[in-house]
């Protein structure tokens, strides 16, 4: 059955990206159905960081008001030595950050952020949601797309398909690109901290980073400011399994025993400790293919040293939604100029990912001369360099 021009938009993966196109669709009048191939909308994770793009977003989309009371408005950036713990520099956020590009810089609970999303997917009446879903292939027609999916008994008709499925996506190997991901040499262990656990004097309202030679952590408040996410990134030759993987916590602090014995106590109040090894995908040489289209990690996925990831999927959303609501010419072709728009920006943010875990790691002499360079130049001079990257608006 061909599809109809009333035929809802297919997304396979209800995470962040999936989630928020649908929203973004739906502030243009457009139907969408969300396929996720879980058994429900469970998210997992720890902290994340939503930069002024991110949160202007999540307000164009409607999802802030289910999340405003959850997040944390940080007031600096603090950079310290992982070693001596001693202060290298603090950068401004709070009402700095906000006052320069016209939106907050939030810090949350990715569990929030997906709950907030779906809350607001489950209030619009042009968005269909199932679980238990995994899309497999699709096969296109001049009319729309037919998804066949697991467990679907039939396949699914739509007149687009945006596959929204991740690092891993299945829909990127069989129609895209089939290049595996490979282990970036670092693994990330992550917990989450109750703020009556941390030591006294810590500035709680702040985003830390400490650097050392092959490791950085940063944490940051979450849920309102009554928690702390960790995040502890080592090189390291080993690489896990899975998204998730439980580790012992005496497992974590044994890696961590040249530290800083102030950065010390704080890892040791982390309970549930989890690890996931760093990937990376090369981009595929096309992301749009007649009237299907990828989305966030399955077209681009980023390495977490500019805590963008999650961000860029926002904007794919945004500007994915605008370009198939503009009336000129066909799907195929909005498709095509949403990676035209898209491509240059993915590239940029994840260049520069890559390089911030480059310095993050640095030893010795370019240790040394980093750490100078950042105790010697203003403040807000540092975070201007960054206006590229907050400062980015969807395309009119």
């Amino acid at each position: 059955m061909a599809a109809s021009p009333d035929s809802p938009v297919l997304i396979a993966g209800g995470g962040i990206g999936g989630l928020a196109t649908a929203l973004a669709l739906s502030k243009s009048g457009i139907p969408s159905h969300v396929l996720e191939r879980r058994a429900d909308f469970s998210e997992t994770g720890a902290g994340i960081q939503i930069g002024p793009n991110g949160a202007r977003i999540l307000e164009a989309i409607g999802a802030a008001p289910w999340l405003r009371e959850q997040v944390a408005a940080p007031d600096m950036l603090q950079v310290r030595d992982a070693l001596t713990g001693a202060r290298i520099t603090s950068m401004p956020l709070g009402d700095w950050i906000a006052k320069r590009h016209g939106a907050p810089y939030w810090t949350a609970h990715r569990q929030d952020l997906h709950a907030a999303l779906l809350q607001a997917a489950r209030a619009s009446p042009s968005i269909t949601l199932t679980t238990g879903a995994m899309a497999e292939a699709a096969t296109q027609t001049r009319e729309g797309v037919s998804l066949r999916c697991a467990e679907c008994g039939t396949a699914l008709e739509g007149k687009a398909l945006i596959a929204a499925d991740g690092l891993w996506s299945t829909l990127r190997a069989r129609h895209f690109d089939a290049a595996p991901a490979r282990p970036a040499g670092k693994n990330a262990y992550r917990t989450v901290v109750p703020v009556s656990s941390l030591p006294e004097g810590l500035a709680i309202n702040d985003v830390h980073i400490w650097l050392t030679a092959g490791a950085h952590v940063v944490h940051y408040p979450v849920r309102a400011g009554r928690e702390h996410a960790f995040v502890i990134i080592l090189d390291e030759p080993h690489h896990a399994t899975g998204w998730s993987t439980p580790v012992e916590a005496a497992f974590v602090c044994a890696r961590a025993q040249r530290l800083a014995p102030s950065l010390r106590v704080l890892l040791e109040a982390g309970e549930g400790w989890r690890v996931w090894s760093l990937y990376e995908l090369a981009m595929p040489q096309t992301w749009s293919q007649g009237r299907m289209a990828l989305l966030g990690d399955a077209a681009h996925p980023v390495l977490p040293f500019l805590a963008q990831g999650a961000v860029l999927a926002l904007e794919d959303a945004i500007v994915l939604a605008r370009e198939l609501s503009r009336d000129t010419g066909s799907v195929s072709e909005a498709l095509t100029r949403y990676e035209d728009r898209r491509r240059p920006r993915a590239l940029r943010v994840q260049g520069a990912s890559r390089r911030n875990g480059r310095i993050y790691h640095l030893s010795g002499a370019l240790a040394r001369a980093r750490d100078n360079v950042l105790r010697r130049s203003p403040a807000t001079l540092l975070m201007r360099q960054y206006d590229w990257l907050y400062g980015w608006k969807p395309p009119a």
